[in-house]
């Protein structure tokens, strides 16, 4: 939600407008100009856009500057609304509007037959109302149910029952694209719209006029049309007709984060978490989605979205949130044992290859490991493990569970001489609190049996011993 920084200006009437000294200027030209302005102030106008820097994002620009339409198109997850909705922030905070106006019309080019009438009456005492940019975003999702009355208008039985004639023009009810005028709509998986209504777009993509049943409302509609859609070859339920599609002057694939780093930036900013997960569980859950989106036996048509390793990092939170709070652990941190919990309830939200039935979990869990495999390599680089090796190789053991606290997995670890190994390992991980130091001594160990340095059990009851 974007919301206001300043106060709307006090100017009321068309005349104190005029005498202010203020230009009229298109929706696409304000773009262009807010755009312009942010590039060469350094500025980024893209909030929150996380993987798209050297991609999506300076074909976007480039479209905008050229003053098209735009539809992005990419799979489930890949933040296709979140840019458009970034498109707000190109616009000016406040303009001017003709007060009460249905349109939202310009009061210098009133469009509508009852603005207009109006504008001729009253002249400079035009009354003059703000609106904010944020009053400027109309956002629709395409469903098979949407009627071309919703989009463009219909008539409007009441004012016809008013003694109006039906071939009155303001007998029309508008619909969201007019309702937008002088500023963005935005449509939410576009080939999902029957194919009839996407025609009735037509004419608002090319002329910016708009039909309502059988007759022509000249209505110089001023518009930014942008809309996102799944690859055709993915989606069944539709798809974007040719007419439409080539009225788009732009047409730009997203894409999943291209590196790990990217995919841990955007769990970062979208995950709300209960508890603290340490950046390198969240690196594992980055690259265990990675793993996924490359895997044979996963339905890749339709992708996996970045919404999987989000809900995944939001359920480990809670898992360790829950021992925190049955074991009055006062800091509870994630470890690699709630890994588990993640796997247990996000399978539903992968399709796998008809080949795979009935073996999705051992998929999900030989990719977590292999994604867990990766991560310690990444991270312990350069540190030997050697002397914890020789320890559970001499009969030493350590415990490990969901109802496990920190302190206790501490405490169950071998003491190894002089060694500050532990020391090391925590440090590499910048984990600085005892649930931190248990959650990272726990990546090790895992790491260790990863590597097939040590063994590792599992018995009914959950726990998990290294040994």
């Amino acid at each position: 939600m974007v919301t206001a920084n300043s106060t709307a200006p006090t100017i009321r009437t068309l005349g104190d407008l005029r005498a202010s000294g203020h230009e009229q200027h298109s929706i696409r030209d304000e773009i262009r100009r807010n755009l312009i302005d942010a590039l060469s102030a350094g500025r980024d106008p893209w909030s929150g856009i996380q993987g798209f820097e050297d991609t999506v994002i300076p074909q976007l620009e480039r479209a905008l500057l050229a003053g098209h339409d735009i539809v992005l198109l990419g799979e489930r997850g890949q933040g296709k609304t979140r840019v458009l909705r970034t498109l707000v922030g190109l616009l000016d905070e406040w303009t001017p509007v003709i007060d009460g106006s249905e349109l939202g019309e310009h009061p210098y080019e009133p469009i509508t037959p009852a603005s207009i009438r109006r504008a001729a009456e009253l002249g400079d005492d035009l009354p003059v109302a703000w609106r904010h940019r944020s009053q400027r975003y109309a956002e629709k999702l395409a469903t098979p149910d949407t009627s071309v009355g919703d989009l463009v208008g219909d008539i409007d039985p009441m004012k016809v029952a008013e003694g109006r004639s039906l071939g009155d023009p303001e007998t029309i009810h508008f619909g969201l694209i007019p309702r937008a005028h002088r500023g963005i709509i935005a449509i939410n998986e576009l080939p999902d719209l029957a194919e009839r209504i996407q025609v009735s777009m037509l004419n608002v993509m090319e002329e910016r006029d708009i039909q309502v049943r059988g007759y022509t409302l000249r209505l110089p509609l001023d518009v930014l049309v942008v809309a996102s859609a799944n690859p055709e070859d993915y989606t069944n339920r539709g798809r974007i007709i040719t007419p439409l599609k080539d009225r788009f002057g732009a047409q730009i694939r997203t894409h999943y984060p291209m590196e790990v780093a990217g995919e841990v930036a955007v769990i970062h900013q979208e995950a709300k978490l209960v508890a603290k997960v340490p950046d390198f569980i969240l690196e594992i859950l980055a690259r265990f989605t990675r793993a996924l989106r490359e895997s044979s036996a996963v339905d890749q048509r339709s992708g996996v979205s970045a919404r999987f390793a989000i809900a995944a990092a939001e359920t480990i939170a809670a898992a360790a949130l829950h021992r925190g709070t049955v074991r009055g652990e006062g800091e509870p941190v994630a470890r690699i044992i709630d890994l588990g919990t993640a796997v247990d309830v996000m399978g539903g939200k992968i399709e796998f290859e008809s080949g795979h039935e009935g073996r999705e979990r051992p998929v999900l869990e030989h990719l977590l490991r292999t994604s867990t495999a990766e991560a310690v390599r990444h991270l312990l680089r350069g540190i030997d493990l050697a002397l914890l090796v020789d320890a559970l190789d001499e009969g030493m053991q350590v415990t490990t569970g969901g109802d496990v606290t920190g302190q206790e997995l501490l405490d169950e670890l071998p003491v190894l001489g002089e060694s500050d190994l532990y020391d090391k390992v925590a440090d590499r991980l910048d984990a600085h609190t005892i649930g931190e130091r248990a959650s990272a001594i726990e990546l090790a160990l895992e790491g260790l049996f990863l590597a097939q340095r040590v063994s590792k059990d599992t018995d009914d009851t959950g726990h998990t011993t290294y040994g």
